[in-house]
């Protein structure tokens, strides 16, 4: 797909999504077979539910038969969320993912895991885990000491609503 492509469908498609109350992230034509798939990423802070991906994918298709802009030749029409371990390329990704855990890239080398307690425009705050029953560490990292950051899954995943002590008792538990 051609910049000039890629930057008239953004174009195209962006309103529409924004109009919906979502963010437009990502958008790829690929090619499996012999048809092409449109790809269209979108979220939010409060994240997109199946109904507001239904909605924005029923307006897009709309406006893309109504203009034609993929041309004649068939293409399914393909609208998503980046994913549980979606990869934080801008400070909205960041902000949003505020109290997961992610891995970090750091630009000098070396990688940390940690978890997300504030984001602003410099940088943020994290939270580094005790390892074998030490404390958490907290840590400021400026954006340019990212080089890459991915959300990561949790199975066991910190409440946030849940109280210190409730914590401190469970890793008592543990140890």
């Amino acid at each position: 797909m051609s910049t000039t492509q890629s930057e008239r469908l953004r174009e195209l498609l962006e309103p529409l999504v924004t109009s919906q109350g979502l963010d437009l992230e990502e958008i790829a034509v690929d090619s499996v077979g012999r048809k092409r798939v449109l790809r269209v990423v979108v979220d939010s802070d409060t994240g997109a539910d199946l109904d507001a991906i239904a909605d924005v994918s029923r307006a897009l298709s709309a406006k893309l038969d109504e203009t034609n802009a993929m041309g004649d030749a068939a293409y399914d029409l393909e609208v998503g969320t980046p994913g549980a371990e979606r990869l934080l390329t801008e400070h909205r990704h960041f902000v949003r993912a505020t109290d997961r855990l992610v891995k970090f890239q750091l630009a000098e080398g070396g990688e940390l895991v940690a978890r997300i307690l504030k984001v602003d425009d410099e940088g943020i705050d994290v939270e580094v885990p005790g390892v074998k029953g030490r404390k958490a560490t907290a840590r400021r990292l400026g954006f340019p000491e990212i080089a890459k950051a991915r959300v990561q899954v949790e199975f066991n995943r910190k409440d946030s609503a849940g109280t210190a002590g409730e914590k401190d008792m469970k890793e008592e538990e543990e140890a």
